[in-house]
């Protein structure tokens, strides 16, 4: 007698095809739905159960839904010239409206009520030019991700600072400069005196020593004076960068 049709519809319906590299877990992943209204119980089942883990492999699904089983395939090594004779097959039967345990329907099931459908299994290693066209892709996309990141300061700046503010910064740095170059010749000038004042200090007394001691203290707080204003400069000119 033959078996009646199979009620569940399947995803894909009658391939599983498993993509390369096969030197770790491969997974595709089979659709069950249910159309009817009735709830219906499944099992999926292979020809080499040592090769595939099934989540789940069994099962109910229920009325108007459907659920996805995980088909994952172990490593092995792969040879293009063997074809693959797995198969799988999805069984199933109508669950009884007081159904309480699932393995005793399959128990009590007789043979005109198990439905079946089977699957045959794929497998697809891409080839080496795939591979080469992937890489070269990724880094096409990185490179232009890297020069979008270099761009974007620069148009932040533009954002952020108008044109009468960037006139009024390099202003005040001009000025910075010139008050710097001037410090700067004072500087020179102290030193050239200072030095000419070492020299006479040498035949005059102890009192002369103390009053170059104190001209040396004020050449001091004009370095100090010089080093601050440097300092205004370089946060000035940070904030235009920035």
């Amino acid at each position: 007698m033959a078996r009646p049709e199979q009620v569940l519809l399947l995803e894909p319906q009658h391939e599983l095809k498993f993509r390369g590299p096969f030197s770790d877990v491969v997974t595709t992943y089979l659709k069950l739905s249910n159309p009817t209204d009735r709830n219906v119980c499944f099992k999926v089942k292979t020809t080499a159960p040592r090769r595939y883990c099934v989540r789940p492999n069994s099962g109910i699904i229920d009325a108007g839904t459907s659920i996805n089983v995980s088909v994952m395939l172990q490593p092995f090594d792969y040879d293009p010239n063997e074809k693959s004779k797995h198969k799988f097959m999805v069984q199933s039967v109508l669950a009884p409206p007081d159904m309480t345990d699932m393995e005793g329907v399959w128990k009590e099931a007789k043979p005109d009520e198990l439905m079946d459908s089977k699957l045959r299994c794929a497998f697809d290693l891409p080839a080496e030019n795939e591979k080469t066209h992937d890489m070269e892709s990724n880094k096409m996309s990185s490179s232009s991700l890297k020069s979008d990141s270099s761009a974007l300061p620069m148009k932040a700046m533009s954002s952020t600072l108008d044109d009468g503010e960037v006139k009024k910064i390099m202003e005040e740095c001009k000025r910075l400069q010139m008050e710097a170059q001037r410090l700067r010749e004072e500087n020179k000038q102290i030193r050239e005196d200072d030095g000419l004042r070492m020299r006479k200090s040498n035949v005059m007394s102890p009192q002369h020593s103390s009053l170059g001691m104190k001209k040396e203290e004020g050449w001091s707080v004009r370095t100090v004076a010089l080093i601050v204003l440097f300092f205004a400069v370089g946060v000035i000119v940070g904030k235009l960068v920035l």
